[in-house]
């Protein structure tokens, strides 16, 4: 698979989820929720959050920072394990993977590096604005991740009482919140643990 083919799955990742991130940012008061096609499964619900991939989060304003400079760091490794895997002639379906995660990886980059200074606030009643004349609600790094694709596919259910842990508790399947670069990284992720054997050959050993 050539760089230019890898090049343009890390380009349209990117153009969904940069476009449909700033519709959101500059259309939906925070937690603000639709439903899709009049879906109670399938909606759109803006939420944001300081973390990595899926919500997940650095407890204080140094955990903000550690995740925001653990993605710029591990950007460039990504980006050299797709270079050296397009030249070594990798299987296609590795480097899709890598690029899949690669550019999710960008996507929320994007959103903690620069819409902090680009986009004031979201709160629950006002909608941000593009390029406040104010500045920006966060400094540089310290932008805040846009999420809004929801899939509650059963919602108020409750598990048995024997249940260990939770017995008794309520819960919603699916109740994380996410965006199309939590969606890229999982799938690639989710391809190399699938397909293992096919993105990762093993030369066969001759047993005599």
């Amino acid at each position: 698979m050539s760089l230019k083919k890898a090049g343009l799955i890390i380009f349209l990742i990117l153009l969904v989820d940069q476009v449909l991130k700033i519709y959101i940012k500059t259309n939906f008061y925070l937690r603000e929720s639709i439903q899709v096609f009049g879906w109670d499964w399938f909606q759109i619900f803006f939420v944001e959050n300081q973390g990595a991939a899926w919500g997940v989060e650095l407890p204080g304003e140094y955990g903000k920072i550690t995740l925001s400079l653990f993605r710029l760091i591990i950007a460039p490794v990504i980006a050299y394990w797709l270079y050296k895997s397009i030249k070594d002639h990798a299987p296609k379906l590795l480097i899709i993977a890598i690029s899949l995660i690669f550019a999710g990886a960008l996507g929320n980059i994007i959103d903690s590096l620069i819409y902090g200074s680009i986009f004031s606030a979201s709160t629950t009643s006002q909608v941000a604005t593009f390029m406040p004349e104010g500045g920006g609600y966060a400094p540089p790094l310290f932008g805040k991740v846009v999420d809004m694709l929801y899939f509650p596919f059963i919602k108020n259910a409750q598990f048995p009482d024997w249940f260990p842990i939770w017995g008794g508790d309520s819960f919603t399947f699916f109740n994380a919140i996410f965006n199309i670069a939590d969606m890229a990284i999982s799938t690639g992720v989710g391809i190399l643990i699938v397909f293992n054997k096919r993105v990762f050959p093993q030369d066969e050993v001759a047993v005599k």
